[in-house]
């Protein structure tokens, strides 16, 4: 068997992102479906073998090594032929295409169930949340306990999240016949699409309980409020998110616990600049106190006032920097530097005997 160049089915080059190579295939997909009038089954069967080959990275890349032998007689499509394929948990049959829905949307649902991607669990866990807190630059600073109350789905207490009288037990799901997921089909014009999805009556367990729940309906929770205490490490950053394990909502019948995450939004500061861990402050320097050499006050982010006397031959021009009196390294030791930046004041007039002092100087 000659080698298969599947580029040149698609018409596209080697280089070809995995955009122009789908874009490719639904164009091809389109003009030689055998139930359009015009439309090639054998042309169709090698565009469909050529993009599955294209579209997985590690088989593309086996192709690219070793041609289309790497993947035995039939190039490696699964399932051969115009007959039904399975991709990570769509199934596509071909050959029996009717009527002609919305294209967008078929792509859409098609392209989903591809790229390898491995089937989701049969039970899904709560969803995860995302919350916002505030903070101040002195908070940050020192790092503390955040309290604070989510609105999220939590178990019932009635039923304590089974859903049901966990005495009168459980028994097996109808609508899903025990199996956790359920089969739905969809007629287009390129075919029919079935795609398995998890079992909403039984949330993926296969089972219902024998005795319904009738605070919650079964489902296990209701919508209410969890209490967190967040620990907020000190040096935390404005935008950070830090994430809570298992304190997000809860998933039906005790199914699992999503995730809690917690943007933390550091407010601005009236005196202090942060500028990663390096904080910026502007102090007013009065050129008198500059040339008598006096030192100058300056504020720390922990209440401590320093005095700093401004080195001989200082450029006033660049920052003065305060080595460790910064915002922690979080998760390491040590501190980023304090950086004053000075403001020369003036004096509003300059006295007789001032300016003598300062000719005398010169």
């Amino acid at each position: 068997m000659n080698d298969k160049d599947y580029y040149k089915i698609l018409g596209i080059d080697k280089n070809a992102s995995e955009e122009d190579i789908k874009k490719a295939f639904r164009r091809l997909a389109h003009q030689h479906h055998p139930d359009k009038a015009g439309g090639n089954e054998q042309k169709f069967k090698e565009i469909n073998e050529a993009y599955q080959i294209l579209s997985d990275k590690q088989k593309r890349a086996q192709y690219d090594r070793f041609g289309s032998a790497a993947f035995g007689p039939g190039g490696g499509f699964p399932g051969g032929g115009m007959g039904g394929f399975d991709f990570g948990g769509f199934n596509v049959n071909f050959g029996n295409a009717a009527d002609f829905g919305d294209l967008g949307d078929i792509f859409e649902t098609f392209f989903e169930g591809m790229g390898g991607r491995p089937r989701r669990p049969v039970y899904e866990r709560g969803a995860d949340i995302e919350v916002a807190q505030e903070i101040t630059l002195e908070e940050a600073y020192r790092g503390l306990i955040k309290s604070f109350t989510v609105r999220t789905m939590v178990p019932c207490e009635a039923c304590k999240g089974a859903g049901g009288d966990r005495k009168a037990g459980m028994k097996k799901c109808d609508l899903c016949n025990g199996r956790g997921e359920v089969r739905e089909e969809r007629r287009t014009f390129f075919g029919n699409f079935a795609q398995v999805k998890t079992c909403r009556t039984c949330a993926g367990t296969g089972e219902v309980p024998v005795k319904t729940c009738q605070t919650c309906k079964g489902a296990g929770r209701l919508s209410g409020e969890r209490r967190v205490d967040l620990e907020i490490l000190p040096g935390i950053r404005d935008n950070q998110i830090v994430k809570v394990k298992g304190m997000g909502a809860i998933g039906e019948r005790n199914l699992g616990t999503g995730d809690l995450y917690v943007k933390i939004h550091v407010r601005p500061h009236a005196v202090f600049e942060r500028r990663d861990d390096d904080l910026v402050v502007k102090k007013e320097l009065k050129l008198t106190a500059l040339l008598l050499g006096k030192k100058i006050d300056v504020p720390t982010i922990d209440g401590r006032t320093i005095k700093v006397e401004i080195p001989a031959h200082f450029n006033l021009k660049e920052a003065l920097r305060l080595p460790g009196e910064g915002m922690p390294h979080l998760g390491a030791y040590g501190r980023g530097d304090l950086l004053v930046d000075f403001v020369i004041k003036a004096p509003k007039k300059v006295d007789a005997r001032l300016a003598k002092l300062l000719e005398e100087l010169e």
